[in-house]
């Protein structure tokens, strides 16, 4: 999926949990940043552009360990035993970025290094994926509103 797509995502299961967390302000950026960070091994993504990444992209291909829970679990696991407060943003935006390229026709290997692929029906910035993301930016405005109207 696109990277717009990938954040309204994140953004959704972020404001899902957002009542229930209390570092709300680093909560967010975390899963914005995590829902982000599986396609760092493609090069013309976001985050794969950085210059500083090229070499994750010579050593690994698209939609390789970076598209793994194997990866996501690992990592989550470091941080829970080094600065816990990140552990569950990073799964959440992390895990929905796989969850959501696990219904596209480009297929994911959630448990690497095991051969195991799961795809969907969904084609890459086609007009399914464009309604997708506007159904989830719908909702997260929705989710948004109601909860600044919870807060004042």
């Amino acid at each position: 999926m696109m990277l717009k797509t990938h954040v309204a995502i994140g953004a959704f299961f972020a404001l899902l949990f957002l009542n229930h967390i209390n570092n709300k302000l680093l909560f967010i950026p975390v899963v914005l940043i995590a829902s982000m960070l599986p396609d760092i091994d493609m090069s013309h993504s976001f985050l794969g552009q950085n210059k500083i990444l090229r070499p994750v992209q010579w050593v690994v291909k698209h939609r390789g360990i970076f598209h793994s829970l194997t990866f996501c679990l690992i990592v989550c696991l470091i941080f829970a035993m080094l600065c816990p407060v990140l552990a569950l943003p990073f799964f959440v935006g992390y895990a929905g970025h796989l969850l959501t390229d696990s219904f596209t026709i480009h297929s994911i290997k959630p448990f690497w290094p095991l051969k195991k692929e799961i795809s969907g029906p969904i084609k890459t910035n086609g007009n399914i994926e464009k309604g997708i993301f506007f159904a989830f930016l719908f909702v997260d405005a929705v989710l948004l509103l109601g909860w600044i109207a919870k807060v004042f």
